[in-house]
């Protein structure tokens, strides 16, 4: 996914925020790039690390559009499709980019595959990290 990095500031224990903006959303999450990378446009890698719990911060959705979204003040909203990868796993789709996810109890419904769900995940469980194509 191509983003927009923005500078925002530092937390308490030293790691960059910034905000990144795509063509799918916008959200304020830690940089884990080159603090020279702000400011500048760049392929990213979501890394989020929080279990994708279905009925609790994961639901099935009816908007067909991948989105990034910041709501409820400390949380992100990922909406994308769903890929269960029956070891555990699942990856949701965004966009283009894959973003990783172990599951907790309950686990979704392996009807659950394919389909379009909402994640919502704790804002400083969330990481971006720039790579070159």
């Amino acid at each position: 996914m191509l983003v927009q990095v923005e500078a925002v500031g530092q937390v308490a224990d030293g790691r960059a925020t910034v905000r990144v903006r795509s063509e799918v959303g916008a959200a304020a999450v830690f940089w884990c790039g080159d603090p020279t990378g702000v400011g500048c446009e760049h392929h990213v890698e979501w890394t989020v690390d929080e279990d994708m719990a279905w009925g609790g911060n994961t639901r099935p959705v009816n908007v067909f559009s991948p989105g990034v979204a910041e709501v409820a003040g400390d949380r992100i909203a990922f909406r994308g499709r769903l890929d269960l990868t029956g070891d555990g796993g699942a990856v949701l789709e965004v966009a283009g980019a894959r973003i990783l996810f172990d599951l907790a109890d309950p686990p979704p419904s392996p009807a659950a595959d394919g389909t379009w769900v909402e994640v919502r995940v704790e804002r400083n469980s969330v990481s971006l990290w720039p790579y070159l194509l």
